[in-house]
């Protein structure tokens, strides 16, 4: 077991980690912040998609460990941010959430592209999307929700 210390959602937290504890399970179990959800269990489908020291990241493929020291945003930390409320928003109002599922691992790329580059093309936006599978959608809702949050 090792001790980590990390912000998340910019609170401090700390817990017990052993070297096979994912970054998946820290903020599930230990934090009990369940918005992030587990799909393929290896990088896949991009459902368990948060913001690791500003990069989107499979949280199913990061070593909790390895996040000693780090700043980590989840779907819940959104509500707190002016762009994050934006997004979610957006979704609502343009169709982007049909089951839901994929929903928060998609907030938390296009979050995560949006804060390094708040103009992305077309090509920039879907590149950024490639990791998280929606069966639902066709992706055209999610598009749509995006481009009236980058459009406006």
């Amino acid at each position: 077991m090792s001790k980590i210390s990390l912000q998340v959602n910019g609170q401090a937290v700390s817990g017990d980690v052993d070297g096979s504890t994912r970054l998946l399970d820290f903020v599930r179990d230990s934090l009990e912040l369940t918005g992030t959800k587990e799909g393929c269990a290896v990088g896949e489908c991009g459902a368990c998609t948060v913001i690791l020291n500003g990069d989107a990241v499979c949280s199913c493929l990061v070593l909790a460990a390895q996040c000693d020291n780090a700043t980590v945003t989840t779907v819940e930390g959104l509500a707190s941010d002016s762009l994050g409320r934006e997004l979610q928003t957006a979704f609502v109002e343009h169709g982007g959430v049909q089951c839901g599922f994929c929903t928060p691992g998609v907030l938390m790329s296009a979050k995560a592209l949006l804060d390094k580059n708040p103009k992305p093309s077309d090509e920039e936006l879907l590149d950024a999307l490639e990791g998280n599978i929606c069966r639902c959608t066709g992706y055209q809702p999610i598009l749509q929700s995006l481009r009236a949050v980058i459009d406006k």
